[in-house]
């Protein structure tokens, strides 16, 4: 009989334990036990069945009853498996009697089981495994007895589907764990574990007052191996680097790929800064063996800037020792890559603050924080003006005056030289207009510098124009200085935009002429109406017989090409008389004036001599 007390306490507790975390063997051990203390049976066992697969958990109320368990599991055959398949009880009251099971039965009789009775763990449509309960005499189960034997079997599969809903949740969120932790495609740490090993080692440095180190390594020109062959290719390299870069970890140190083709190196508990010295020379030395990606059908050879940064014994450690490895292995990319360096911080506060320079620099034309300042150009006989040429100023608000060309050279390399140039031509433009209103009888020529960048972009033709028509300026009387750098780029396209520009009726001019790669070819096949001689060669003119001699050779050509010569940086009456022997017909250069104000300029202009005498020095910016 069913020990119907013994029941009801049986599916309270199914019911109170339905929403806890008991292991799934847990529940089939605890369940096979009670079921033997509530049914009219000697052992209970359940096997859990998946398809195509061994039993994963099996239970048994006592040896016997495991033994018979694994028997049916053994043959593949047995009331178990037909309860599995079926989704229905299998009853066999004397199992000698029974013919069904020919290779089970004899060894089940010969072990002592007389009767077996198979429930399916089943619910709805899933088949989880099967209840068996055993008799060591032969005889019948009751119908109330079989229906409370499937009752127990229906609720333990429930509770076991949620038991493995939970264990399969775990799964996925120790994998979701993992994944959000290391790099998809090599496996390491990525960014996020790197940062929670890095606490871990300030904890630990705190306690054993051990130095930290931190290596960055950066792959050299990885971007041509994904545009030559492919980001296949690219990716297979990753994956080799990183195969080859974790032979190289001490244990407990840590390797991760931070991003793209970075890799980070944390290295705990060093003895001695030579154990790092000793890492950065085996780095190097790996990336001297080509890697094979048989894949790809390549082999490539690869190099590597690695960046060093240390944390002293009992020092802090922070993210920043990241942040330092980052800037020295930058400074090992400028020295040319392929090596390691150690952060030199000195280095990289001037990199900082040129980086802070450029960020301000940004909205230093909305803030008004640039100017402009006009250095006169003069007729070299009599020291006359006849132009003007605008000059980049930058008052920065903490910083004060930055040079013309830091800010200049700022504005190159961050893309701004386009938009801070035009803002120059405009405003230039904008000031003649002005001084023209005051003396209508001395019409300056105006002069402004462009970049090689500003004049190849797209466009800049049209921002010329654009820039005439909104300020009425007269195109003969603007002046456009080139440096002879542009000559190095697409000389076609370079020769199509300068006509371009000619067409609009300016001037253009070639400056600084003498320096970098001078060539006289330049005078004679590109449209420019003025040549610049640069400062330098005026310094020795003569002084130094060659130097004389090319300013002159120059200037002669100049002039049989119809064009206009003036002479920069006289600064003594001496280089004056020098550069007037020479045939330089125009002057420029702080014997005349300093670069001034628009302020200062207007004022001179309104004094009404034809000379513009040199400023007040505070008067100069």
């Amino acid at each position: 009989m069913v020990d119907e007390d013994r029941l009801s306490s049986v599916l309270s507790e199914f019911a109170r334990t339905m929403v806890t975390d008991f292991p799934i063997q847990g529940i089939l051990d605890h369940l096979v036990g009670r079921i033997v203390a509530v049914m009219p049976v000697t052992g209970a066992g359940v096997t859990l069945i998946s398809p195509g697969l061994a039993p994963q958990y099996v239970a048994a109320s006592d040896p016997s009853a495991l033994r018979f368990e694994k028997l049916q599991t053994k043959l593949g055959r047995g009331p178990c498996l037909t309860a599995y398949k079926s989704g229905e009880p299998v009853s066999i009251p004397d199992l000698a009697a029974d013919d069904r099971y020919p290779e089970f039965s004899p060894e089940a009789i010969a072990a002592g089981m007389a009767a077996v009775f198979t429930f399916p763990l089943r619910h709805g449509d899933t088949q989880l495994g099967a209840l068996d309960l055993y008799r060591d005499t032969a005889g019948e189960l009751d119908a109330h007895a079989m229906a409370v034997a499937q009752t127990l079997a229906d609720v333990a599969a429930a509770y076991l589907l949620s038991a493995q809903a939970r264990e399969q949740a775990l799964e996925v969120s120790n994998q979701f764990r993992d994944s959000a932790l290391h790099d998809s495609l090599t496996g390491l740490p990525n960014r996020v574990l790197l940062h929670q090993r890095l606490e871990h080692a300030a904890a630990r440095a705190r306690r054993s007052h051990g130095t930290v180190a931190v290596l960055f390594a950066d792959l050299d020109r990885f971007k041509q191996v994904n545009d030559v062959y492919g980001h296949a290719a690219g990716d297979a390299l990753l994956v080799a680097v990183a195969g080859r870069l974790s032979s190289l970890i001490r244990g407990g140190d840590t390797l991760a790929r931070v991003s793209g083709d970075e890799f980070v190196f944390l290295c705990e508990d060093l003895s001695t800064y030579d154990d790092v010295e000793l890492l950065a020379t085996r780095i190097d030395e790996a990336f001297a063996v080509p890697f094979v990606l048989p894949d790809v059908g390549t082999e490539l050879l690869v190099t590597a800037s690695v960046g060093i940064a240390y944390s002293g014994p009992g020092e802090t450690v922070t993210s920043q020792l990241v942040v330092n490895a980052d800037i020295a292995m930058y400074q090992a990319k400028r020295q040319g890559g392929a090596d390691h360096q150690v952060v030199d911080l000195r280095a990289a506060k001037k990199d900082e603050q040129r980086h802070h320079l450029e960020q301000d620099l940004r909205s230093a034309l909305a803030r008004g924080q640039l100017g402009l300042a006009y250095q006169p150009i003069v007729r070299t006989a009599d020291g006359t003006v006849i132009g003007v040429e605008a000059l980049l100023r930058w008052t920065h608000p903490v910083n004060g005056a930055v040079p013309a060309d830091t800010a200049v050279g700022l504005a190159e390399q961050s893309g701004l030289i386009t938009e801070i140039g035009a803002w120059v031509l405009d405003q230039a433009c904008r000031d003649r207009a002005d001084w023209l209103a005051m003396r209508p009888d001395k019409p300056l020529d105006l002069s402004v510098n462009v970049s090689a960048r500003q004049l190849m972009a797209r466009g800049f033709v049209d921002t010329v124009k654009d820039v005439l028509d909104r300020t009425g300026m007269e195109p003969a009387a603007l002046v456009l200085e080139v440096t002879e750098s542009v000559f190095v780029e697409d000389n076609d396209r370079v020769i199509q935009m300068l006509t371009d520009l000619k067409n609009l009726g300016l001037q253009l001019a070639l400056d600084d002429f003498g320096t970098g790669f001078s060539s006289l070819e330049y005078l004679r096949r590109f449209p420019v109406d003025r040549v610049k001689i640069d400062g330098t060669f005026v310094v020795d003119l003569g002084k130094d017989p060659a130097t004389t001699a090319i300013v002159r050779a120059v200037t002669e050509l100049a002039h049989v090409l119809d064009l206009q010569v003036t002479a920069e940086g006289v600064e003594s009456e001496r280089q004056r008389s020098e550069v007037l022997s020479v045939g330089c017909e125009f002057a420029q250069g702080f014997l005349f004036a300093r670069p001034m104000s628009t302020t200062d300029l207007m004022a001179n202009l309104s004094a009404g001599p034809d000379v513009v005498l040199q400023p007040p020095r505070r008067a100069s910016v």
